[in-house]
């Protein structure tokens, strides 16, 4: 399997959810960078499970331990170890579920992949519990990139067919997204938690769940980063989007909408405000080419409804070869959406680290000019 990503800051992923710990080793961290514990200890807190009645009871402390890469509050420069202990697993609560497969989990698929050998408790590697590790990289990315003037935050866009009011693209403050950090229910409009409440409340009364999309946004990034194709904001972002088990969809700026409107609306204009470059308008979500033009990038994370439902569902059991049908009991999320905000912020900060970090390092083996660029 790939558990790795990224060539600058680097990061491996490890643990199961009904295992001993989970964790993520980062390496990159330039040494004397200070690490602030309390700040990852607010973050991870935000992802916490047992802490909200549209989340699972299942009740974790998620508190970090840094085994290495750390002294007196300053990253070393050599690999960094954060562990996360399981101190309330039901593995119980799993037991039928080595045969029967759970319709909308990796169950069978992880099956097959790993011949039989994969942890089922709690979904083990495939679980969202493994994003906890995802939050505490995220959170050490986070302080990177405000070292530089960068802020990233997320909101609740929807929650099934309740809607929140949308970012300004143009006119996002840092202000504004910090506010969402502090925040386990992040809104613009805090009207809109009690109809959304009711809707995960339903769902839940009539054993079913519901899903949502999360709006996010970085302001303070320069232009200039990211490369054409592979190595694309968008591309290299929604490699760590996806790499949230319940997300099924990501746009950027206008997304999908973007395909219906004439090129003469779709354009960003330019113009010089104060000697800067900017744009009137931000339907490309601060990205061009694949590259950041210094617009605020702007995203949107589509996030499945919790597969684990009581409800009666049609699926298999490999041990017999038969159909049959499956109730899941345990503890799980009427809805994700409001504990996935900080993992979505969480994904871009990691993907701009590195792309800004991948900036740095070719600037520095091919430095701009020494007679190297052409004059015009």
């Amino acid at each position: 399997m790939r558990g790795s990503f990224g060539q600058h800051f680097k990061l491996t992923i490890f643990g199961e959810s009904h295992g001993s710990a989970i964790g993520m080793v980062i390496d990159g961290i330039p040494a004397g960078t200070p690490i602030d514990e309390e700040t990852i200890a607010r973050d991870m807190a935000r992802r916490a499970p047992g802490s909200d009645p549209t989340a699972t009871s299942r009740r974790e402390p998620d508190k970090v331990k840094i085994v290495s890469g750390l002294f007196e509050g300053c990253a070393t420069g050599t690999p960094l170890c954060g562990l996360i202990e399981n101190m309330n697993t039901h593995s119980g609560d799993y037991a039928q579920l080595r045969a029967k497969m759970r319709p909308g989990h990796a169950d069978y698929a992880g099956q097959i992949k790993y011949d039989g050998f994969n942890d089922p408790r709690g979904g083990g590697h495939f679980s969202g519990r493994i994003t906890a590790p995802l939050v505490f990289a995220g959170s050490i990315a986070r302080q990177l990139l405000a070292a530089k003037g960068i802020a990233i935050g997320a909101h609740i866009a929807s929650i099934c067919d309740v809607s929140d009011d949308v970012l300004d693209p143009v006119h996002i403050s840092a202000n504004t997204l910090s506010q969402f950090q502090n925040n386990r229910f992040p809104l613009l409009d805090p009207a809109k938690e009690a109809p959304m409440r009711e809707a995960v409340a339903k769902a839940k009364a009539e054993f079913d769940s519901v899903g949502g999309v999360i709006e996010c946004a970085a302001v303070g990034v320069p232009a200039g980063i990211g490369s054409p194709f592979f190595g694309s904001v968008e591309s290299v972002a929604s490699q760590l989007l996806f790499s949230i088990p319940a997300v099924k969809a990501v746009e950027f700026g206008d997304g999908m909408a973007i395909s219906s409107m004439r090129a003469s609306r779709a354009n960003d204009a330019m113009r010089y405000e104060e000697g800067c470059v900017r744009c009137l308008t931000n339907h490309n979500g601060g990205v061009t080419g694949g590259i950041t033009n210094g617009m605020p990038i702007v995203l949107r994370a589509a996030i499945k409804p919790t597969p684990s439902i009581a409800r009666k569902q049609q699926t298999v059991d490999l041990s017999t070869g038969e159909n049959t049908t499956l109730s899941i009991t345990g503890r799980h999320d009427p809805c994700i959406v409001p504990r996935a905000a900080v993992v979505i912020e969480s994904a871009l900060a990691i993907a701009l680290c590195e792309l800004m970090m991948d900036d740095a390092a070719t600037k520095q083996a091919f430095p701009i000019g020494e007679g190297v660029r052409p004059q015009g």
